[in-house]
């Protein structure tokens, strides 16, 4: 055989015999270890079990400890509870004893009520039988009164009346005087206050405007040219301004007279550019009034629009604005209107600053109060209630709107602004020189002052002195008591605040004297 493969076989069979006796030997360790296991086995379950029985010892032992703890809380617990319900039993006990003893009361109060009302009963049958005597007696009394007075008792209780009414009536006007005169003070001094802090804090601008303008010329030799030709020019002039030129003797001056001082303004600037144009006849003449009007419009829009400005007015519409404007060329009572409307504003403005209310508000009213007077079209309505419409219908507020249409008392004043409006137009137009009052007007408002005085009986004279602000009345002393005096002056005053316009105040004087005379021979 070939040596490798004899050497394979020879590896193969002892490869063979290895692996044969390395199971036996392996049989015979197995066999070692089991027996080796079992005996452990057996020492841990004997320790389990021993551990065990310990186990089951120590919980046998705190389960007998937890139940004696739960019996003692147990009995703890119904201990407490039989405590408290022995507490309750003793309060009702109580309670029930108190009852009884309330009940007992109140049936001996009943018993004492009835015994009282008895007596009560009695009293009043006893105070009836007095108050009938009484009643006898009383008109008894009465009947021998009306014997020795020769008067039934409702005669004598309607001559009391009348003269506890006269006494009454007496002592109320002396009253309502004092209260009168000491709420006129309290009223005086604070709004004198406010008004005096208003106006100096406003300043303001007076010029009296007349109705005569004076023009200048270089040379009277210019006069003839104006008049032109049988008096052509100086007729075309006043047909196309409608203000009336007088040419006289002035040197160098011609005189333009017309009550409407836009027109005058018209006619001094017309005149003004033909004199230096040096071309005067009458179509150049309606050329250049022509032209000098649309000029003085666009005027009176800028010097609207520059007093809303001035003043910090937003809002205001063109046509207002415009009617703003046109004030500077009206007057009133020889006061500028524009300027007077400025005051009013600035006035209102401050005075509702003081009061704490809306000052805007207010400087928007004080301006628009007099829109009326600048009318595009002539109406029948006052100043105040067309300025009211105009406002209204360019869609101011209802409170400007009653402001203005109540600055004179021909409407209510619904809202606050309205009589501070009336009150800062009558503080503007009665400063010093503010405005010019015809003679004759402020001669008729002193005669119906002293003829209001002289229509009441009894009063001898009447004199307004200090121009009109103190009425002295003399009465005749046979015919007016001390009484009567005071009564007379309150009703005077009252009067004339409710029937005259005047400005300021008038003080009342009644003087009442007493005079004996005897000659001595």
């Amino acid at each position: 055989m070939d040596p490798i493969i004899s050497f394979v076989i020879v590896a193969v069979v002892a490869l063979l015999v290895g692996i044969i006796a390395g199971k036996f030997i392996f049989a015979k360790s197995t066999k070692e270890k089991i027996q080796e296991a079992e005996l452990k086995a057996q020492t841990i379950i004997k320790e389990a079990e021993l551990r065990a029985e310990n186990i089951r010892k120590e919980k046998e032992l705190q389960a007998k400890e937890k139940i004696v703890s739960l019996k003692s809380a147990h009995d703890k617990e119904v201990n407490e509870r039989n405590r408290k319900l022995a507490e309750t039993e003793n309060r009702i006990r109580q309670r029930e004893q108190l009852l009884i003893q309330k009940e007992l009361t109140l049936e001996k109060q009943v018993k004492d009520n009835d015994v009282i009302k008895e007596n009560l009963n009695k009293q009043i049958e006893i105070v009836n039988k007095k108050r009938t005597e009484l009643e006898k007696h009383q008109e008894e009394h009465i009947r021998r009164l009306e014997k020795i007075a020769s008067l039934t008792a409702e005669e004598a209780k309607s001559q009391l009346i009348e003269t506890l009414k006269n006494e009454a009536i007496t002592q109320a006007i002396g009253i309502q005087q004092e209260i009168i005169d000491e709420a006129k003070q309290k009223a005086n001094k604070e709004a004198r206050k406010i008004i005096i802090q208003t106006i100096q804090r406003t300043a303001a601008e007076q010029a009296i405007e007349n109705s005569i303008t004076v023009f200048n010329l270089e040379s009277d030799e210019v006069k003839g040219q104006i008049i032109g030709r049988e008096g052509r020019n100086i007729r075309a002039l006043e047909a196309a301004t409608g203000v009336d030129l007088i040419v006289d003797d002035t040197p160098e001056a011609i005189l333009l007279s017309c009550f409407d001082p836009l027109r005058r303004e018209i006619a001094r600037l017309s005149l003004q550019r033909l004199v230096t144009d040096g071309r005067i006849h009458p179509a150049r003449i309606e050329e250049v009034v022509e032209k000098t009007r649309k000029q003085i419009e666009e005027q009176v829009m800028e010097i609207g629009e520059r007093t809303v400005i001035d003043l910090g007015i937003h809002g205001l519409h063109k046509e207002l604005v415009r009617m703003v404007g046109r004030m500077r060329y009206r007057s009133s009572y020889g006061q500028n209107l524009l300027m007077h409307s400025r005051e009013t504003a600035n006035l209102c403005a401050t005075m509702a600053a003081e009061l704490g209310l809306n000052p805007k508000l207010a400087k928007r009213a004080g301006l628009l109060h007099d829109i009326g007077k600048v009318p595009d079209e002539e109406s029948e309505l006052s100043h105040a209630l067309l300025g009211a419409k105009l406002a209204e219908k360019y869609g101011e507020s209802p409170a400007v709107v009653n402001a203005i249409a109540a600055h004179h008392d021909e409407v209510e004043m619904k809202y606050i602004i309205a009589p501070i409006v009336q009150a800062c137009d009558a503080i503007s137009g009665a400063r010093p020189g503010a405005r010019r009052e015809i003679m004759q007007q402020y001669l008729q408002r002193i005669k119906d002052l002293e003829n209001l005085a002289v229509s009441y009986p009894g009063v001898e004279k009447a004199y307004a002195i200090q121009a009109g602000r103190e009425l002295r009345v003399i009465v005749e002393s046979d015919k007016v008591t001390d009484q009567d005096s005071d009564r007379l002056s309150f009703e005077i005053a009252q009067r004339i605040q409710s029937e005259m316009t005047f400005p300021g105040q008038i003080k009342v004087t009644v003087i009442r004297e007493k005079r004996a005379v005897n000659v001595a021979r």
